[in-house]
């Protein structure tokens, strides 16, 4: 018997032993932010000369609060178009006045944690609206936004006193001269990375941002997945507004302008608004970058409504730029009708070109991809 010994062509994007070359480096998606960052920094100590680190230390004592927001905004976006949660605002308002009237008698922690469940019980209004009734996501957050705002107006006209002075004191903790809260943040967001890189459930907020309807064929969770998203946008929501409670002072407009500025924060720090490409470095990066915006125009005489407008043009900017860069705009149209009709898209997975990712996390993606008997040798 004759026996003939035959080569395989390796599979797109893979190389033998023999070909493989050496790494192509790839400019980072919270690369311009953080090129922002600096501009805008070195703006500011142009127009206000004093000590250089002056501007940097003060924005790190307001932007641990708004990538908390963010990252449970880009946990949310990344599920793929129309998930948006446009909620956040209202509850991180609402949940200040929960915070400072659980912390009077159970003590701070207790009221902090009061925030976030408050918060999460509002997400679950929300995970009710979208997957059991059915509604678009965007149009669940208002909803739940609106039945929000009526609680909060509640609790303001039975709210008594302010948040406690052990709160204010560790919200504005310093050590050398850095917040302690935004060390504590930084840590929490090397959790979340953690989470979308190297555990099941995160690597399947990836899998369904890419293609929702192709996760639930590979077994995956989708419904649960987008609940959790959801939920924990939510809790962060809610526990930043008991921690600005002790930080500023409960309002019923605390958190007005979260809701626009986690959504930019996550755009312009490189998560795609398509959907399944997370970026978390990205959080820190845009916040810090809008924190400082926010203080150079303060400085030049830009009026609030001026700072919007300019936000919302960046956004559209970016938004705009990312789709034709990386060819996402006609797919991210068509999965969005998709989605507003509730039927997502059967498009196959697919891995942004600019991302990278980690051993497990290609398993998942290739486990949930068309299984042809060739994917199957190559993916084992």
């Amino acid at each position: 018997m004759n026996l003939r010994l035959t080569r395989r062509v390796p599979a797109t994007g893979t190389a033998t032993a023999g070909e493989r070359k050496s790494p192509v480096f790839r400019w980072p998606a919270w690369g311009w932010s953080l090129i922002g960052v600096l501009v805008v920094w070195g703006i500011i100590m142009s127009v206000r000369p004093g000590a250089p680190l002056d501007p940097m230390m003060q924005a790190l004592s307001l932007a641990p609060f708004l990538v908390l927001v963010a990252l449970g905004q880009m946990l949310v976006i990344t599920l793929g178009p129309g998930n948006i949660d446009v909620s956040v605002g209202t509850i991180i308002s609402m949940s200040s006045y929960v915070s400072v009237a659980i912390g009077a008698t159970a003590g701070p922690l207790a009221g902090v944690a009061a925030a976030g469940a408050a918060g999460i019980a509002a997400g679950a209004v929300s995970v009710i609206a979208i997957l059991l009734l059915r509604v678009p996501p965007i149009i669940a957050t208002l909803a739940t936004s609106l039945i929000v705002t009526s609680a909060t107006l509640l609790l303001a006209d039975a709210a008594r006193g302010g948040a406690d002075a052990s709160l204010r004191a560790f919200v504005n903790a310093k050590a050398l001269g850095v917040p302690v809260l935004a060390m504590i943040v930084v840590g929490f967001s090397a959790f979340i990375w953690f989470l979308l890189r190297r555990t099941r459930l995160g690597l399947s907020v990836i899998a369904v941002g890419q293609s929702a309807r192709a996760a639930e064929r590979a077994g995956l969770p989708a419904r649960l997945v987008t609940a959790a998203a959801y939920l924990l946008s939510a809790g962060l929501a809610g526990t930043v507004g008991g921690l600005l409670a002790a930080f500023i002072s409960p309002s019923t407009v605390l958190g007005t302008s979260y809701m626009l500025d986690s959504i930019a924060v996550v755009v312009i720090g490189g998560t795609l608004i398509a959907g399944g490409r997370p970026v978390v470095i990205g959080t820190w990066t845009g916040a810090l970058f809008f924190v400082l915006l926010s203080g150079l125009l303060n400085l030049v005489g830009w009026s609030v409504g001026a700072q919007n407008v300019l936000k919302g043009v960046l956004v559209v900017l970016v938004v705009v730029i990312a789709s034709t860069a990386t060819g996402t705009a006609r797919s991210t149209t068509r999965r969005f009708a998709a989605s507003l009709s509730g039927n997502r898209s059967a498009e196959p997975l697919s891995v942004p070109a600019d991302t990278t990712h980690s051993g497990s996390e290609r398993d998942l993606v290739a486990d949930t991809t068309d299984h042809s008997p060739q994917k199957e040798k190559l993916h084992g």
